[in-house]
């Protein structure tokens, strides 16, 4: 969090170390204490504090996430990121002082649901999923009262999202309502006598890597498989690539995006100070009028790769 605020980010997102948060892995994430120190840390440099309450209760286990909210009121965090609708209700008839931004968990990607958060929920900002391109985000931005935030850097994430259940089918527990995709209990790398190694996600085989292929982190959405009607192995959902937009910001600043999102949590402080380094320089020269410095970040993508996903078009498999 101190690396991102003092590499220039406006605002970072965090979650406490339990389910109310997408990424809820073990030693990652915020106790209240520390919660606490990087809300101060982060005013004291200008910067806001978001705190995310982007997962799912279970039905009858609201508790824990009306708890984290009163916490993360009471420590003075700028803006809730939320997905669904029962933690809105709570947090809007609570701390209706309190800014609401919608997660891109809660898949909204058309004025009328957009709208419809804002309404009864007094949402502020909402994250849109990464399926739009630039002109449809223009026509989004005509026709709701919030602002919009795009993501710009990091996972690649596509289908439905916030609406994943491939991890739970095989692990037991959801991205959903426990925060967990391919948790690291389940993964598990195997080194053949050939020299190939296996990934593997609770006993399954996902992926198969030869000698000197990059092996990313296991998980099903990004695996390569074999089919009846085809004997070699083929990403049968999305290739392992990172998004990078950092061409497109003119554009998405002129299509009237208000903040842009960089995946920060499970990466390294070497990889958020070179990520939010470069796209703070990159802002500041848009904003300024001078030509954007955009630095190659290709070496800090998955497996290497990039791409600009359906921001730039639509080319579905």
């Amino acid at each position: 969090m101190r690396t991102a605020v003092d590499a220039g980010a406006d605002a970072v997102y965090c979650g406490f170390q339990n389910a109310t948060n997408a990424r809820n892995f073990p030693g990652l994430n915020f106790t209240p204490d520390e919660l606490a120190s990087a809300v101060a840390y982060a005013h004291s440099k200008a910067a806001k504090v978001l705190l995310a309450l982007n997962t799912y209760p279970p039905a009858g286990k609201v508790d824990l996430w009306r708890s984290a909210a009163d916490t993360g009121a009471r420590l003075g965090v700028d803006a809730f990121i939320v997905a669904d609708m029962g933690v809105a209700d709570f947090i809007a008839r609570t701390y209706p002082d309190m800014r609401l931004h919608l997660s891109v968990q809660a898949a909204a990607s058309s004025p009328e649901a957009i709208r419809y958060y804002c309404e009864n929920f007094g949402v502020k900002r909402v994250v849109l999923p990464r399926i739009l391109t630039i002109p449809e985000i223009r026509a989004i931005r005509k026709e709701i009262p919030c602002e919009i935030e795009t993501f710009i850097f990091g996972n690649h994430g596509l289908m439905v999202e916030g609406r994943c259940s491939l991890t739970n089918y095989l692990t037991g527990q959801s991205t959903n309502m426990d925060g967990v995709c391919s948790p690291a209990s389940d993964v598990e790398f195997i080194r053949h006598g050939d020299g190939t190694m296996s990934s593997r996600l609770a006993g399954f085989s996902i992926d198969c890597f030869g000698c000197g292929e990059k092996a990313g982190y296991p998980t099903i959405c990004k695996g390569r498989y074999t089919a009846p009607h085809r004997s070699d192995p083929y990403y049968a959902f999305e290739e392992p690539v990172s998004l990078n937009l950092a061409r497109l910001l003119p554009e998405l600043i002129d299509a009237g995006v208000h903040a842009f999102k960089i995946e920060g949590r499970q990466r390294s402080k070497s990889y958020v100070r070179s990520v939010v380094s470069a796209f703070r320089t990159a802002v500041d020269d848009i904003r300024a009028g001078r030509p954007a410095n955009i630095t190659d970040l290709v070496a800090l993508t998955e497996g290497q790769k990039q791409t600009q996903g359906a921001f730039a078009s639509k080319k579905w498999r």
